[in-house]
């Protein structure tokens, strides 16, 4: 496995005509990553893993500087699963005039980025869309893979790139059904005993044992709750007759710890 940092060097496989996979990560990866990581590798013939904590989806009072930074173990992951390049630059590398956020352009698609997760955190996607065509500017790769986990950012990512294909990876979960994420670790022993409920009511929505009313309710027993919807997944909207697809979005807070799950089901 090649460890780069350079941008001058990415890019060799694209020009020899090789097909490029591109997997982006902020590290402390976990098998969630790494199921992304095997569906790039079905759909290349090569892969590229980045590992890059963006500063410009933290905001004020977020977890920038706590983010979990485990640099080594990481290599050490990809490398075992035969990742072709991991791509690790600094800031300057990424942003090399200076860090700087901005709304610009995206005035008449508020609703995608102010609503549901940015809603509380209304500089979040816009940071995120920022990094992933930067990226990607870098990359160079045919194809990237997301996870289903951050679907409304999924969403936006599709709209707003182009030039590459995006793919889904689906949610990965542990054995008691609570969505993979890097954040977990945040969690004590008794918050993660009870991380698990949030799965089981967006589940008992799903299967329409609870309303929306009852199942924010059932949250907030456990949860302090910062949204729950049902949306069509295809626009983000309300459902109407035409929606084919349907959404279930959830963000709450176990103590400090932000969790956030989805399921995607047909109507």
């Amino acid at each position: 496995m090649e460890i780069i940092s350079d941008i001058n060097v990415m890019g060799k496989w694209r020009n020899e005509g090789e097909k490029v996979a591109f997997v982006p990560t902020m590290g402390g990866l976990h098998q969630g990553h790494l199921s992304l990581i095997d569906l790039a590798r079905e759909n290349a013939d090569r892969v590229v893993v980045s590992i890059f904590v963006n500063p410009t989806q933290f905001g004020e009072n977020e977890d920038f500087a706590d983010y979990p930074r485990t640099l080594d173990s990481d290599l050490k992951l990809l490398e075992k699963h035969q990742v072709d390049c991991a791509f690790v630059p600094n800031v300057e590398v990424i942003y090399p005039d200076k860090v700087v956020f901005t709304r610009a352009g995206f005035e008449e698609k508020r609703y995608l980025f102010e609503t549901l997760c940015g809603k509380t955190r209304p500089h979040f996607f816009y940071g995120v869309l920022q990094v992933v065509r930067r990226l990607f500017e870098i990359v160079r790769p045919d194809v990237a893979v997301f996870g289903q986990k951050d679907y409304q950012q999924l969403q936006i990512i599709k709209r707003f790139t182009s030039g590459v294909k995006v793919i889904t990876g689906v949610i990965v979960r542990e054995e008691d059904g609570l969505a993979m994420s890097t954040r977990n670790q945040y969690l004590n022993m008794d918050e993660r005993l009870i991380a698990p409920n949030l799965y089981k009511i967006l589940r008992q929505l799903q299967r329409g044992e609870l309303g929306i009313k009852s199942a924010t309710e059932q949250l907030q027993s456990d949860f302090e709750l910062d949204y729950l919807a049902m949306l069509d997944a295809n626009t983000l909207k309300q459902i109407t007759d035409n929606t084919s697809k349907i959404a279930i979005l959830c963000a709450v807070f176990l103590g400090s710890t932000r969790l956030l799950d989805n399921i995607i089901f047909t109507k």
